[in-house]
């Protein structure tokens, strides 16, 4: 059986007391479960900087633009008439923003992150009609449209409030 790699990296600092609080926010107006979520953001993002460090020194620009296209594709970045600095200056908020789970709440899908996340989790949302069950999916830019509920799910988006089950 193969060991699998852990796709984030823990805190150098442990019991940083302005990261612990600045954490606890994040996690709150995020719904996330734990705060690994929030790491394997940073992770994401600290690929990418790494990537426009390099590329930068290099100045090597065909392969700025492939990663400038990238980024654009995964809608961190919202125009391709962006620069390598844009993507140095990405927030952990910009990619928890394109989570699965975060676009149900801001479609409307449901009332709250929370219960976006538990809809994720059983099976209710479904994407391009696909049923998926990560509520930490990383959406890509023109997917936000694609997002439903599950025809098979008992919840469907009526006339009522939004949330409501039938």
């Amino acid at each position: 059986m193969r060991k699998l790699k852990k796709k984030y990296e823990r805190p150098l600092k442990p019991w940083d007391r302005a990261r612990i609080e600045l954490e606890k926010g994040i996690v709150q107006d995020y719904g996330l479960r734990r705060k690994r979520e929030i790491w394997r953001a940073e992770s994401i993002l600290r690929n990418y900087r790494r990537l426009a460090r390099q590329l930068a020194a290099k100045r090597d620009k065909e392969r700025e633009k492939i990663l400038i296209e990238k980024v654009h594709k995964t809608g961190l970045l919202p125009s391709q008439e962006t620069t390598l600095d844009d993507v140095l200056a990405l927030t952990v908020e910009r990619v928890l923003e394109r989570r699965l789970q975060t676009q149900v709440f801001r479609k409307g899908l449901a009332s709250s992150m929370k219960q976006a996340r538990q809809f994720v989790v059983h099976g209710h949302i479904a994407l391009d009609g696909r049923r998926v069950r990560q509520p930490s999916t990383l959406l890509k830019s023109g997917e936000e449209g694609k997002l439903s509920f599950y025809e098979k799910s008992k919840i469907k988006l009526s006339g009522e409030k939004v949330g409501k089950t039938t």
